[in-house]
This record gives C-alpha cells, structure tokens and sequence, in this order.
C-alpha cells in the first residue's frame, strides 16, 4: 500500500481467436482474462516484480514492490498508472471500447511497452489491434540515435534477447531465422508514446535473471533496456 513514484502496470487483454495458446486449447489461468487467464499473463508476475527489484537498485526511483494489473474496461482506472507494459502480442485482441480507451490513454501522455512477439504471422495478428489504435501513425524504427536508447544507458548495441523456452532449442518455428527490431508510435511532439521489443523476449529477461541456467547476457541487456524505457517515460 505504500505510495510510490512508480509501478509495474500489466496490460490485460482479451485473447485473439488465432493465438498460439488458444489453438493448442488452453489458456494461462483457466482461459478468463479478466481473471489471470490467456496470454497476457505470460511472465506474470516474476517478471513484473523482478524487474521492480532491479529499478529500486539500479536508479533511484520509489518503486511499488508489487504490480499493478491493469483492465482497460475498468472505468478509468488505467490513467492512474502512467506506464503500462505487456507481453505475447501476437495473442492480443482488443475490443471497440479498449481501443479507443488505449489510444486516449496515450495521446494524453501514456507509455506503453510491447514485448514478446515473433514473425509475420503474429506481427499480423498483432497489427490488427495496433492499427485500430493508431489507424493514421506508422509504426517505425526506432533509430539509434534517439533518447529512449540513452536516457540511462548508452544502448547503441543492441542485440536479440531470446526467451528461456529457446535456449535449449525449443519453439524453433518461432524464433529461427528472426531479427531483433525495436519499433515505435511517435505522437505529433515526436514522444514516443508506444515501444516495441519485436522478435525478443525482454520479459523472460527479467523473469528468469535469478536463475542460473538462463544466459546472463540476456538479462543484463534486458534489464538495462528496461531502465531506459522507464526514465523515457517518465521524462517526455
């Protein structure tokens, strides 16, 4: 219940009728969004409170301990967190009344970060949403150059963060042959009001840093990728 300078808000969202998880017939949770189930809880909640863990240490920030879901449909709640992050895009499918709440959100100083997703066929899936968001603003580059990537950390080089479920070799058709890419939503001020980490895994980065099986590189990037986004947010 302490008040803070900050939280971990977890974007909730409705599952996408073409998910990976809802073809293979099961859903996180028991498959209710709005209870913890379907892909939004992905990572959910080591990742959130592991990456809390390490703002409180790496900046000097007051940080909320403990992450703060948040559901688009309750009333206006979300403007009380003014980062929201989430995780499996590709699986997202948000309705007529969240897209118009997301992209308010936003356009009045909201950042959103989007993580996990890989190749077109969930780029697609993804895109359908976003697009509805944001019908008229492309989703970009972000080039080297620009503050979020030096905001804490110099982040000029950059490379694919892979998930704990590809390090032995595992979901192969996912991943193989993949490029990192780290894409952007500008608004008309040049803030970004959405990033996006397309093809890797910056949430397994955070949730597995405790273990020591999970490639220290990876997480020592991610992180570092994360304390950036949060300082942005928090200055533009």
């Amino acid at each position: 219940q302490e008040k803070t300078e900050w939280m971990f808000a977890r974007l909730m969202y409705p599952v996408h009728p073409q998910a990976r998880f809802s073809r293979r017939g099961f859903g996180f949770g028991g498959g209710d969004w709005r209870q913890g189930g379907t892909s939004w809880s992905q990572d959910y909640p080591r990742a959130d409170r592991h990456f809390a863990q390490a703002l409180r240490r790496l900046t000097r920030l007051h940080v909320r301990s403990v992450e703060q879901p948040v559901n688009l449909d309750d009333g206006d709640d979300a403007f009380n967190w003014p980062w929201l992050a989430a995780g499996e895009m590709g699986d997202w499918k948000l309705t007529d009344a969240q897209v118009v709440k997301l992209r308010d959100y936003l356009e009045r100083g909201g950042f959103l970060y989007l993580d996990d997703f890989w190749g077109p066929e969930e780029w697609a899936r993804f895109d359908e949403s976003m697009h509805e968001v944001f019908p008229d603003r492309p989703i970009v580059e972000i080039e080297n150059g620009d503050a979020i990537f030096h905001s804490v950390y110099d982040l000029d080089d950059r490379y694919q963060i892979l998930g704990q479920w590809a390090i032995n070799g595992g979901q192969r058709d996912r991943w193989v042959g993949t490029k990192a890419q780290w894409k952007g939503i500008y608004d008309d001020h040049q803030r970004l009001m959405v990033a996006m980490s397309f093809n890797s895994d910056v949430g397994d980065s955070w949730e597995w840093a405790d273990d020591p099986v999970y490639p220290e590189k990876f997480s020592a990037l991610g992180i570092r990728i994360g304390v950036n986004f949060v300082m942005y947010s928090l200055t533009h």
